[in-house]
């Protein structure tokens, strides 16, 4: 077995607490990491680790060897992002996850001027409203939408979207307009499901959330149905920002209820932190920190 690894997952182990969030953290089987400690074990002739049934603990000689550990692989990785950023032109294979809607309209004509730049290197970028789990998938890289609650992960802020009610300004001048979510009882809604519950649609006041109830006349799972039909005079529908920032500037949708919106939802792309930073990822995201505004707030 590669030295690098076995000394990688004892490292591992030891600052997750344990054999699976140590595979977790590093994409791989709990029995691999047992089989790469036992290897690394057996190589240096000493027990390491200290295990019970309830946790995992340094040895004398496991604590003597991890500051050597930590400053081996710390070394080996400078050295390889050294190499790597000799390398002109990124290669190989990029994974690359994204909202449907969002991968659509922003990631897909960013992936093609990216390809364009670096031929030698080829993309599978997934498209899906579904959490993805980065590691136990394989990707390399994740467009998030959203506040982070994955703490194993590495995150760049990309820019921020509303939360926002929309509807035409033809079904508006037909209705009373809302001043106040209680008022959408009298209004025909569209629920869109990968962004709020169908019967339940959410509001601010004053930093907290509460719920109101909806009886909606449309229920779909897809953003752009649900946003189509509030275009063609359906009735109110809730978007994010960057879906209908264009619509809402064109006259073709209007904004409602805006006092109520929760704060703009940040974006972020996110890697998973066992891995290092790849040419291939960092000039990703370095080419849409400088050619993409993804910022959609103002409208």
């Amino acid at each position: 077995m590669d030295r690098f690894d076995t000394i990688t997952a004892f490292i591992a182990v030891v600052d997750h607490k344990g054999f699976a969030p140590a595979a977790r953290s590093l994409g791989v089987s709990a029995s691999l990491v047992t089989r790469l400690v036992a290897a690394l074990e057996e190589r240096l002739g000493v027990r390491l680790l200290q295990r019970t049934t309830r946790s995992v603990g340094l040895t004398d000689a496991g604590a003597r060897f991890l500051e050597r550990a930590r400053r081996i692989v710390a070394d080996l990785e400078e050295a390889e992002r050294v190499a790597e950023n000799e390398q002109s032109a990124p290669r190989g294979r990029l994974s690359l996850s994204a909202p449907l809607m969002f991968g659509r309209m922003h990631i897909g004509p960013l992936i093609g001027r990216y390809m364009n730049a670096h031929p030698r290197l080829s993309v599978e970028l997934s498209l899906s409203d579904r959490f993805v789990d980065l590691v136990e998938e394989g990707f390399d890289l994740a467009l998030r939408i959203g506040h982070l609650s994955d703490s194993a992960l590495v995150a760049r802020k990309m820019g921020a979207t509303r939360r926002v009610v929309v509807g035409s300004p033809a079904y508006l001048e037909t209705r009373h307009k809302p001043t106040t979510p209680a008022d959408l009882e009298r209004h025909r809604l569209i629920s869109c499901t990968s962004l709020t519950p169908a019967g339940r649609w959410r509001f601010w006041s004053g930093g907290e959330r509460f719920d109101v109830d909806a009886a909606p006349a449309y229920v779909t799972n897809s953003a752009e149905a649900a946003i189509w039909h509030a275009e063609n005079n359906g009735g109110l529908t809730i978007a994010a920002g960057y879906q209908i920032i264009e619509l809402v500037r064109a006259g073709r949708l209007a904004v409602v209820l805006a006092d109520y919106e929760p704060a703009p939802l940040p974006i972020h792309f996110v890697y998973p932190s066992a891995r290092l930073l790849s040419a291939k990822v960092r000039s990703l995201i370095d080419l849409a920190a400088r050619e993409c505004d993804w910022t959609f707030v103002d409208f």
